[in-house]
This record gives structure tokens, C-alpha cells and sequence, in this order.
């Protein structure tokens, strides 16, 4: 299994002077329960380098099994350090793609030309395309094999608009994912605030806050056997 994690390059949150990025839980869950299965994982971000970590997510309330062992993974932090550059990420030669959430995306990932593309590579080859919290985000530009929105008609989750709400970013985000998945037209579910929850629709994953990061790579897993 050849799995592409694709990660946001972007570290401002909106005009608040505050730094963003990926949300770390949302990285180190699927990567540990991919990797532990034999999965060769590649990073790659729109800039390459460094992926900026979001510090809301580094916080000592917001660790996890998997955040801690990423931090005592220095090969792990040497991928975050030395990421590819997403230009240069090939879809033939990987069996599916992930998303890990975080605000970042909302900024560079739903508007980059070359994540789109690879996108709809992916899902014009068949192959698995997973996505977490905010990583939807990187569905809103991008069309199906007829020409559509990706999700049109399809069964997605995201972040939601009140979980946007309680982390008091509604008014910095450019957008909020769930109103953009409904107006590109997608079939929108969601459970209570903070629950995991995922969902499938063929090869389209995608997955409602943090804590639904690992049920996102067990759907991937079993897509891949």
C-alpha cells in the first residue's frame, strides 16, 4: 500500500495574527494506524519543507496516543520537516490519498490548482480519496468524471458549522465547510458536536472532526484490501 498524505503549507489564521496549520491528531492517528499495517506513506505539501503544525492542536489537552507518539518519533517529525512538493506528486504511483484537516486548507488546499487535479486523478482512477474535519475543504473545487462537483450526490461530513461556532472562527474562516459541501451538493450528515463519525460513499471518505481520524483510516484500510 502506497498512500500520499497531503498537508496544508498555510500558517495564518485569517487576519487574527494567530498561527494554523494541520491539526497534528488528525495526522498522527491514520499515519500510525496506516504505517503499523505495512503502508508506505508519503508527505507532500503545495510549498514542500516544513508543514506548520497548528498550536491549538499541540496543546497538553489535545494530546492523543498517536500525538505523543509522534513526538517521540523522530523519523515521523523528519517527514513533517522535509515534506515533497505537491507539483511534483505523481497519483499513479500511489494507491490512495489523505487529507488531515486543521484550518490551513481552508486557505491553500480549496483553492490550489494542482491538489484539485490531483484530486480528480485519484477519483478518475478509482483509487480511495479520504479527508478529515477541515480537509474537505480541498473538495470545493473539484469536479467528478461528468463535469460536477465531486460531492454532488455523493454522502459527506465535515466539520461542522457549530462545531466552527465553539472554537469561536466562524467569522475568521473564508468559508465554513459544511455550507460549501451542501451548495456544491452534497449529501450532508453529521453526529453531535466532537463525535466521531465518517462516512463512505464508493471511493469518496471523508470524516467529521479529530476525533473521527482513525474511523477515516479504517474505511481507507478496508478500501485497500
Amino acid at each position: 500500500m502506497k498512500i500520499l498524505f497531503v498537508l496544508t503549507s498555510h500558517d495564518t489564521l485569517g487576519d487574527t495574527g494567530k498561527k494554523t496549520g494541520f491539526w497534528i491528531e488528525e495526522f498522527a492517528a491514520p499515519y500510525y494506524a496506516l504505517l503499523d499495517k505495512g503502508a508506505t506513506i508519503t508527505v507532500a505539501t503545495p510549498k514542500g519543507g516544513q508543514a506548520p503544525i497548528d498550536p491549538s492542536s499541540d496543546t497538553e489537552d489535545a494530546q492523543t496516543k498517536d500525538t505523543k507518539r509522534y513526538k517521540d518519533d523522530k523519523a515521523a517529525q523528519d517527514v513533517i520537516a522535509k515534506t515533497k512538493v505537491l507539483a511534483n506528486i505523481n497519483a499513479s504511483d500511489f494507491d490512495a490519498v489523505f487529507y488531515p484537516g486543521g484550518h490551513g486548507p481552508l486557505w491553500d488546499l480549496a483553492n490550489d490548482a494542482t491538489s484539485i487535479k490531483l484530486i480528480e486523478t485519484f477519483n478518475e482512477q478509482e483509487k480511495p480519496v479520504a479527508f478529515v474535519c477541515h480537509a474537505p475543504a480541498a473538495l470545493k473545487g473539484v469536479k467528478g468524471k461528468d463535469g460536477n462537483p465531486l460531492v454532488k450526490g455523493k454522502k459527506v461530513t465535515a466539520f461542522t458549522n457549530t462545531e466552527e461556532a465553539a472554537v469561536q472562527l466562524t467569522n475568521v474562516v473564508p468559508f465554513l465547510v459544511e455550507d460549501m459541501l451542501k451548495e456544491n451538493g452534497g449529501i450532508y450528515s453529521k453526529k453531535e458536536d466532537w463525535a466521531a463519525y465518517a462516512i463512505q460513499d464508493g471511493n469518496l471518505i471523508t470524516g467529521q472532526n479529530p476525533a473521527s481520524s482513525e474511523l477515516v483510516a479504517e474505511k481507507l484500510l478496508a478500501s485497500l484490501k
